[in-house]
């Protein structure tokens, strides 16, 4: 999969309006799976924020930290926040690969996945220290996504306009 940082370099567009229409589906591909990585690796960490969010609202409440009690709300804390506001985008790409490497192991040292479970334990220092850090990197992964984004509209509009100009037709689609 290509890397965050050759799909959003200048030269990644660059003869944009010359190339074969097939390029410009191509390189629409390779944004779109990308897209769909970054989609995938920040709705991990929204999940994972949501959870240690959960976890200090039941200790501010007053409610003991309790596994027992954190494991039977998940279904509730996870289903909250899962549509962005607006019309969002129907992905082609059903399997997300790695996002950029490095990003998922990021999240890993944030919180391991294997550490959730152990959220009770934490802190209270402990657990702000690890919202504040997911809060930090969804937004980090979420700039990294708006600038794929930016990379398909300009690519979507390009075929867009060739179809409009009649420099691609349906007939391109078939062969």
């Amino acid at each position: 999969m290509a890397q965050l940082s050759e799909v959003t370099e200048p030269g990644f567009l660059e003869g944009l309006e010359v190339w074969p229409i097939e390029q410009v589906r191509v390189h629409r591909e390779t944004a779109t799976a990308l897209e769909t990585a970054l989609s995938f690796l920040r709705r991990m960490t929204q999940g994972r924020l949501d959870i240690v969010l959960a976890e200090r609202d039941q200790r501010a409440s007053g409610q003991p930290a309790d596994l027992h009690d954190l494991v039977e709300r998940l279904p509730s804390i996870l289903s909250g926040n899962v549509h962005a506001p607006g019309a969002g985008r129907l992905s082609a790409v059903f399997a997300p690969g790695g996002a950029e490497s490095g990003l998922e192991e990021d999240l890993e040292e944030i919180l391991p996945s294997g550490r959730i479970g152990s959220l009770p334990d934490l802190s209270d220092e402990e657990l702000d220290e690890v919202a504040g850090r997911l809060t930090e990197f969804e937004h980090t992964v979420s700039a990294r996504r708006r600038a794929v984004l930016d990379v398909l509209d300009r690519l979507q509009d390009e075929i867009v306009r060739r179809y409009r100009t009649g420099e691609a037709t349906v007939d391109t689609l078939l062969s």
